[in-house]
């Protein structure tokens, strides 16, 4: 749950328009239709594939299209701001704010679309069914409760910051930190995550069992 979130998954969407607009595109909130379209598209995909390709599979692409778009993307921010002066500014403005020859909002799109679909495929609805089927009975409400209260915790934490990220770390930095966190999801997920595709909830528990 801290990894859905510390992903920037939420603060990318609650500042979707904000971000395009810095990103220079001139139609802010038809970009905003167009990646919320493509989350419900691909979390359905996810839905469809997740028993046949299973789970760590699904989070580990995930996490590499997730930090690849979220690099592209800090790096087009770079492009837009490539003096010193102009870094300190989260919403670049001026008619000095970016060369003209790097008109490339295409690829703030682009960057965005892939990160939503990334995090579609596998981040966002793949930590709410492993929480459910890793869980044993006995522990599975208090349990699911302190996850809930972790993932919201976290996203009331990103989004609230993510302003100050902005300022603090420059646009591009924050992108960069998202993707960094992402490679780290990757890391977490080969070595911390059990495969549960095709178990049942008693041979999972009974993995556990075994484990310890």
């Amino acid at each position: 749950m801290v990894f859905q979130q510390v992903s920037g998954i939420n603060a990318i969407m609650f500042y979707a328009e904000s971000i395009f607009e810095a990103a220079n595109f001139k139609n802010s909130s038809a970009a905003s239709v167009i990646v919320g379209s493509i989350q419900v598209f691909f979390t359905a995909l996810a839905a469809l594939i997740i028993d046949r390709t299973g789970r760590k599979v699904l989070l580990v692409i995930s996490g590499f299209i997730m930090a690849a778009s979220a690099a592209v993307f800090g790096l087009y921010f770079r492009m837009m701001l490539p003096s010193p002066s102009n870094a300190s500014h989260v919403l670049p403005s001026g008619p000095d704010s970016r060369p003209d020859e790097h008109s490339l909002a295409w690829l703030a799109v682009l960057s965005m679309g892939l990160f939503i679909m990334g995090f579609a495929l596998g981040w966002g609805p793949i930590p709410w069914l492993v929480m459910s089927e890793i869980f044993p009975l006995r522990a599975r409400g208090v349990a699911s409760g302190a996850s809930v209260l972790t993932n919201w915790l976290m996203a009331f934490l990103i989004t609230k910051g993510f302003h100050d990220l902005m300022v603090l770390l420059t646009p591009y930095g924050t992108f960069w930190l998202f993707s960094g966190t992402c490679l780290l999801s990757i890391i977490f997920t080969i070595f911390c995550i059990p495969e549960t595709k095709g178990k049942s909830l008693e041979e999972i528990e009974a993995y556990f069992r075994r484990s310890h």
